[in-house]
């Protein structure tokens, strides 16, 4: 089969500046071009070796899936440089193929096959804060007696908070430490999908068979479970297989599974069964420490004042943390100097999405959508436990949150004496240090609440 390179990349260019600020597409996109396909590979022209950098490591997945969507086949794109777009025909074969995992540099996006894990994913590269050491714990805890500790354990919190590296560095370590070990990662789209294709071809017994043979099954992202309920009742009898057999499970998701729309009650159990455990949004030491552990890996020189700005404007993800390092040493190498600190300020300003402020009615809706409540109800004079617990909450994050005075919070509740709103303020704040039930469930409200504000 023929195919039109110049079709295949044009179509290809539409889909990924959906995904990018009209600046950013202009700036590292003008001058590209597919000059071959050979054995699946794409070799794509870029005008230099910078912009081949920042391919690689800011880029790579949008091009790969506007490639894949366009062209299943793929496997894998050799980004090579060129002095023209426009590359002749003859040059175009002379151009060398070279190792994917070297043209990629540090393992970034190359993956074992066997297991489906990332190497880069180890406990090694994973810093360790107040913030996430409770489940870096758990998951040393499981690499040591895999399948007798911790079976299942369920790791959950907000987008780009290294849930993904945490589980598939489970893998790794354990892979290493058992080399007979049969390892797998994937995520449980990818799961849902096999299970309909196994269904189309007539072959599910083959589908049944595949993930019914592994020591560790990593299952990424569980969230995309919900209300699909055929997939959840053959998830679960592969899960009752391997853990009756002693073989370990690891899963991830953005909320504990009490709080998965429409998840069977044996599923969530079968979740709930075994070890949970949260990450928060790292503190700013932990976002300066991941800064400056990312910086060093790749060799590059950045200021512990730069490094501070950074950590200082991104609060609550990882990745947007590591991605304006990125773009920040990017501009640098551009200007062929280090930027001063206004110059970081004022880059990031233009290109980091703005903490929105939450308002009230955000809290109120969001309290009352989590404890299925009407929010009429949550300002009545009532006692039934069903309300007071929602309507304490939403008090303690006016106040906490919000940083709203207690009298201003007593008047949003019918004005309502500011020693009530004090008192329920306290009560919150003192059981989050011993009821961790609690602090589950206002750590999810919050996730709820940022993400709906994102």
């Amino acid at each position: 089969m023929t195919i039109n390179y110049e079709k295949l990349w044009g179509d290809a260019l539409v889909e990924i500046e959906l995904n990018l600020s009209p600046a950013n597409f202009s700036t590292w996109f003008k001058n590209t071009s597919i000059i071959n396909i050979e054995n699946d590979i794409v070799y794509l022209s870029v005008p230099s070796n910078f912009v081949k950098e920042w391919m690689l490591t800011k880029y790579h997945k949008f091009i790969i899936k506007a490639l894949r969507d366009l062209y299943p086949n793929i496997r894998g794109i050799e980004y090579c440089v060129t002095t023209s777009a426009n590359v002749k025909q003859e040059e175009r074969n002379k151009q060398p193929v070279i190792d994917i995992k070297e043209q990629m540099g540090f393992s970034e996006f190359y993956i074992d096959k066997e297991a489906n894990l990332n190497p880069k994913y180890t406990f090694d590269s994973f810093i360790v804060g107040s913030f996430n050491n409770v489940a870096h714990a758990a998951a040393m805890a499981v690499t040591k007696n895999p399948g007798t500790i911790y079976n299942p354990l369920f790791i959950y919190g907000g987008t780009g908070l290294g849930k993904t590296h945490l589980i598939q560095a489970i893998g790794n370590k354990i892979k290493e430490e058992n080399p007979h070990f049969k390892v797998y990662y994937l995520t449980s789209e990818k799961f849902a999908n096999e299970f309909i294709n196994s269904l189309q071809n007539k072959d599910t017994y083959a589908f049944k068979e595949k993930y019914r043979k592994y020591n560790l099954l990593i299952v990424d992202d569980i969230q995309f479970f919900a209300n699909k309920l055929k997939i959840q009742e053959e998830f679960f009898h592969i899960f009752n297989t391997l853990y009756e057999k002693n073989g370990q499970v690891v899963f991830s998701s953005d909320k504990p599974p009490k709080y998965i729309p429409g998840l069977e009650d044996r599923l969530r159990s079968r979740f709930e069964g075994g070890m949970m455990v949260d990450i928060s949004p790292p503190e700013f030491e932990a976002r300066l420490a991941i800064l400056k552990n990312k910086a060093e890996s790749k060799g590059l020189l950045v200021s512990d004042e730069i490094l501070e700005i950074i950590a200082s404007s991104i609060q609550e993800n990882i990745r947007e943390l590591e991605g304006a390092l990125m773009m920040v040493v990017g501009q640098s190498r551009i200007k062929g100097r280090l930027l001063n600190a206004n110059e970081v300020k004022n880059l990031l300003k233009k290109n980091i999405k703005p903490i929105k402020t939450l308002t009230i009615s955000q809290v109120i809706k969001t309290i009352c959508d989590f404890y299925n409540i009407e929010e009429k109800d949550l300002f009545e004079k009532t006692r039934k436990k069903e309300v007071v617990k929602p309507r304490q909450i939403a008090m303690f994050l006016m106040r906490e949150d919000l940083s709203l005075s207690y009298p201003y919070v007593g008047q949003k509740f019918g004005q309502m004496d500011h020693t009530t709103i004090i008192y329920a303020y306290r009560k919150i704040k003192d059981n989050l240090k011993k009821d961790e039930k609690l602090s589950q469930e206002i750590d999810t409200i919050r996730n709820l609440l940022y993400k709906k504000n994102d």
